[in-house]
Formats: structure tokens, C-alpha cells, sequence
């Protein structure tokens, strides 16, 4: 298995925390990647037109991407639990899912527009607008977080990988004085080996 790699990218991040967790990181090739909003990386191209990582080559020569699609198939060929077969669990998990991965396209749009976009051309309410769905996701997570627990899955990994983006990329956002609860739950959830062993960096 091989993977188009940035160790910055928090999608590709949720990607190899749910192959550590499953115990399958390590037969996963990195192959280096120089993705970006604005210039493409041709490396990419040819297995994924839209030239995005993560994109995932599976052992049989298949292409996957996005993230949602290559941590379910990681699941589902490695015997995990991590997504829900069927039920209302499922439907659960797939929404928190939805919403951190909504947190963290919302957290990169932001910034893209602070880091890439030439100073002269950039929008400040823009990237308010972009931080407020962040803030608006937190009261969401606020309420749920205490029922969370000690579980590990789909959803809590994906809200562990938008906690830790915001802390990677916006250390000025004081997200843990909004939400308490969050900030307790990602905390210990943090330390997991998974998490560790996938630190986001520059």
C-alpha cells in the first residue's frame, strides 16, 4: 500500500492514525507529495486528477481518495470496528465525521487565505467567516464530548485530527476556554500512540 504523503495535511494525518490503530502503518509506503490549493503537484495527477492528498494506492493497483474513502476501505480490509457496519451507530459516526471534517476544510481554507493569498488581495471576513464554522463546530462537540468516553472510531479520530490542526496551524485560538469539555476529552485522547506517532509538521 502507498500513500501520497504531506505530514502536515491533517486529512492524510486521519488516514495513518486509523492505519496505526489498526496496526497496518507500517506497510504503508509514504510517497512524497507537494500538494497545494494553487499549484498541483503532477506527481499526483495521474492517480487523482484533482492532484489532492491524501490519495492511496491499494496493494491490487487501485486508486482511492479522499480521506473519508481510504480509512473506511483501511477498515474494512483490515478487519477493524472504527466505522460501523450498519444501524444508527453508523449513521452517528458518519455525521461527527462529517462535521470534523467540515471543522478542519474550514481551518485550511483559513489558512490558505492568511498564508497564500497575497497580502493586498486577502479577505478578513473571509477567514472570520471560516474560523466562526470552527467555533459553531465546537459548541456542537462541546455537548457531545462528555458521552465520548473512551471510544475509538471514525468520529473521534476525525475530531481529534481537526483539535490537533487547529493547535498545529492557529496556536493563537484559545479553543480549549470555549469549550472545556472538548478540551479534556483531546487531551487524553491525544496521547493515544496513534496520534502521537502522527504529529503534524511543517
Amino acid at each position: 500500500m502507498k500513500i501520497f504523503f504531506s505530514p502536515a495535511s491533517p486529512f492524510v494525518r486521519k488516514c495513518m492514525v486509523v492505519a496505526h490503530e489498526l496496526g497496518v502503518a507500517d506497510r504503508i509506503e509514504k510517497l512524497p507529495s507537494a500538494a497545494g490549493p494553487v499549484k498541483r503537484d503532477a506527481r499526483i495527477l495521474p492517480n487523482n486528477p484533482l492532484g489532492q492528498v491524501p490519495t492511496f494506492l491499494t496493494d491490487d493497483g487501485q486508486v482511492l481518495f479522499d480521506s473519508r474513502v481510504i480509512c473506511e476501505y483501511l477498515d474494512t480490509t483490515h478487519g477493524g470496528s472504527l466505522f460501523p457496519a450498519t444501524g444508527p451507530a453508523r449513521w452517528e459516526r458518519l455525521t461527527e465525521l462529517s462535521l470534523a471534517d467540515g471543522m478542519t476544510g474550514a481551518a485550511l481554507l483559513a489558512r490558505y487565505e492568511t498564508m497564500l493569498r497575497p497580502e493586498a488581495l486577502r479577505w478578513t471576513d473571509w477567514t472570520d467567516g471560516q474560523l466562526d464554522k470552527v467555533r459553531t463546530g465546537l459548541e456542537w462537540l462541546e455537548a457531545a464530548a462528555p458521552s465520548f468516553g473512551e471510544r475509538v472510531d471514525i468520529g473521534t479520530i476525525a475530531f481529534g485530527c481537526a483539535l490537533g490542526y487547529m493547535d498545529f496551524r492557529f496556536p493563537s485560538v484559545d479553543w480549549r476556554a470555549q469549550a472545556p469539555n472538548s478540551a479534556k476529552w483531546f487531551a487524553a485522547f491525544n496521547q493515544r500512540p496513534s496520534m502521537q506517532a502522527t504529529l503534524p509538521t511543517v
